[in-house]
């Protein structure tokens, strides 16, 4: 995907669900999801462990959402990542971004077979932060 391509989308999404969200302030997951939140997205802590974060209900697991994100961003261990992204494609959403040391080349492979579209490796909000820095 080009960067304009990616400024497109991300400019299209409006609800991102975090999965792996922690509301520890000083855990990564509750550091990217602070910003996106603050530069406008709707941000959907998926989390059994934890009631809320950034203010916003938890959910246990995507399956629980009470509606569809436009994205699925992943925190958690290299070794959920298949599982969740079966999960994102059962649950016909319509894309997941794996952060840094959070995907395996099966779990990005099988969620791009179903059409999702993915992205693994880049930080969202560096990410973000690259394209959109002139906008702030």
């Amino acid at each position: 995907m080009t960067d304009a391509e990616l400024k497109t989308w991300l400019r299209q999404i409006k609800t991102i669900a975090v999965v792996g969200l922690s509301d520890d302030e000083s855990r990564p997951s509750h550091r990217v999801a602070s910003s996106l939140k603050f530069w406008g997205y709707q941000i959907v802590p998926v989390n059994p462990g934890v009631a809320s974060a950034l203010g916003e209900r938890a959910y246990p697991d995507l399956a629980s959402l009470p509606d569809g994100p436009d994205l699925v961003l992943i925190f958690r261990r290299p070794e959920f990542a298949t599982a969740i992204a079966a999960e994102v494609v059962r649950l016909d959403y319509p894309a997941i971004w794996f952060q840094p040391g959070t995907g395996t080349d099966a779990a990005v492979a099988a969620a791009e077979a179903a059409g999702l579209r993915t992205v693994s490796g880049p930080c969202l909000a560096k990410e973000y932060l690259r394209l959109f820095r002139d906008d702030l």
